[in-house]
This record gives C-alpha cells, sequence and structure tokens, in this order.
C-alpha cells in the first residue's frame, strides 16, 4: 500500500476525532479479527510469536527472519489494512542496512516499525543485570539506537511508511528528523493478563507519554503520536490516555493478541463447564 494513502487514512481519522488503532498480529486467526474488528495497521512482531505461544513478550528466535516468514500467513487473511514489519536494525548477520531494508519492502510489507529495540533492552537491563549482571551487558545490541534512526530514515528515503518506538522525547525529536510517519511513545512492558510486566503507575505512564509526544511535536507539529505499553493493557486503559494526553491513538500487542486470547479462552471454557450431564 502506498505510503500516501496509509498517511491519509491516519489523518482522517484524526480528523474526525477517532482513535488510530495499531494491532500487534503474530498470527492469521488474529490479524484477521483485529480487521474485522476495525484495526487501522496490523503490526507483525517477531515477539508475538512467544506471546501465542503461552510466553511473555520476549525474542526466542532470529529476529529480522522470523517476522520475514510471519508476511504470507498474514497477508492470507488481511484484504485492505497497511501490514507493518517490526525490524530489528541491529542485526549482526546483515552488516549493509540498505540490505536489511531491501528485504523487507522486497517481502511485501507497507510500512515498518524499529523492533526489537535497543531502548527496550536498555529499560530492561536494570532487572537483567540483578539477576546476573555479566548477562545484562553482553546482550546490549551491536550499534544502539543511532543504527535505528538511520534505518527509518533510509525506508522513509524509499518512500515506505515509517513508524517509530521512541522512549524519551529526544529519540522521539529523532525519529522526526530523520522522517518516520508515525511516532509511537513507549511507556513499558504491557501489564495485565497472566503474565504481564510490572508497570509504572498510571499517573507517571501518562506524564511520561505526554512528554515523548511533545519531544515529536517540538519538531513537526502535525506529526501523528500514539502510546503503547505499561499500564495499558485493556480498552478500559486507554480512556485515561485520552483524556489526560494528547495521544491520537494507541497501539496494542499484548493487548490485542495476549490477553483477549487469555481471557476469551478462559471463559469459553468455563462456560462450556456449566452445564451437568444426566445421571444413568
Amino acid at each position: 500500500m502506498d505510503r500516501t494513502i496509509i498517511i491519509e487514512r491516519l489523518r482522517n481519522l484524526v480528523t474526525s476525532g477517532d482513535t488510530i488503532i495499531g494491532a500487534g498480529c503474530s498470527a492469521g486467526i488474529v490479524a484477521k479479527c483485529a480487521e474485522l474488528g476495525g484495526a487501522d495497521l496490523i503490526v507483525c512482531y517477531s515477539t508475538g510469536k512467544s506471546r501465542i505461544m503461552g510466553l511473555k513478550t520476549e525474542s526466542i528466535w532470529h529476529s529480522n527472519s522470523t517476522t520475514l516468514d510471519m508476511y504470507d500467513e498474514i497477508k492470507n487473511v488481511v484484504k485492505d489494512t497497511p501490514i507493518i514489519a517490526g525490524v530489528e536494525a541491529n542485526d549482526q548477520t546483515i552488516y549493509n542496512l540498505d540490505v536489511l531494508v531491501q528485504r523487507f519492502i522486497d517481502r511485501g510489507f507497507d510500512g515498518v516499525i524499529n523492533f526489537p529495540t535497543q531502548s527496550d533492552l536498555e529499560m530492561r537491563l536494570p532487572y537483567i543485570k540483578k539477576q546476573n549482571d555479566t548477562l545484562g551487558e553482553a546482550i546490549k545490541m551491536p550499534w544502539g539506537f543511532s543504527r535505528e534512526v538511520e534505518m527509518i530514515r533510509k525506508f522513509r528515503e524509499k518512500n515506505i511508511f515509517t513508524m517509530c518506538y521512541v522512549y524519551t522525547p529526544e529519540q522521539s525529536a529523532q525519529m522526526v528528523k530523520a522522517g518516520a510517519d508515525v511516532v509511537c511513545a513507549h511507556v513499558g512492558g504491557t501489564a495485565g493478563g497472566l503474565i504481564g510486566f510490572a508497570a509504572d503507575p498510571m499517573e507517571e505512564s501518562l506524564e511520561n507519554a505526554q512528554k515523548i509526544m511533545e519531544g515529536a511535536w517540538g519538531i513537526d507539529s502535525n506529526a501523528i503520536c500514539l502510546a503503547h505499553g505499561g499500564p495499558f493493557a485493556e480498552p478500559k486503559d486507554t480512556k485515561h490516555l485520552y483524556e489526560k494526553t494528547e495521544a491520537q491513538g494507541f497501539v496494542g500487542a499484548s493487548s490485542i493478541e495476549r490477553i483477549p486470547i487469555e481471557k476469551a479462552v478462559m471463559e469459553t471454557v468455563k462456560e462450556f463447564k456449566n452445564f451437568k450431564i444426566k445421571k444413568k
């Protein structure tokens, strides 16, 4: 899908006062239902495979290869919603960034977002170092966030729709300068459900998200800004997001493909168990 068409769709939603919803989908059934439910963007993350396996959000296999392999399954059931790839810029198996960029373009994805990201590792590093300080230092990505900024710039030069996860106002400013079409304020791993992450308090996360978005608007007042993660685990949580910040939408991963599945399956099985059989 052409970048200008995607942006036009999103801007029309903002103008009409409707929220933009990006749905993390790593399986065809999730993507199919997300589109039918009205998702504006289908986002494919390699880490989504861990969620479908009943695990916490984490990288298990080689990220970029996993994401590339997800395309056919998702595209097979998605009719008219842009499919966005989570691309790991810090992939040491592809030193040439131009090669990595072209690989995702050739695969057919309509857009990209920088994920897995160095910033996500840095956010989790204090916890990891408590478990094993040596391991904590070892898992740092080779080039860091600057490589992700450069990747977004290269996709933008190819006129590909770009999104970005950012964790600070400074990062959001850098990404907008690089040409990112949508900025997503990441406020931590998603809480909630059976195996959610520990999240900052709601008020702190709201304040953080607003500051991150303001970093983008300081460069481009028309930048499209969304939020993700932290205490925003379920639809009711995002009500606070729109009341207390200027967020124009939300990107959900665990909140789209993990927590709803957990709830639906448990509740459905309980309903099936809610009957008694006839005694002989």
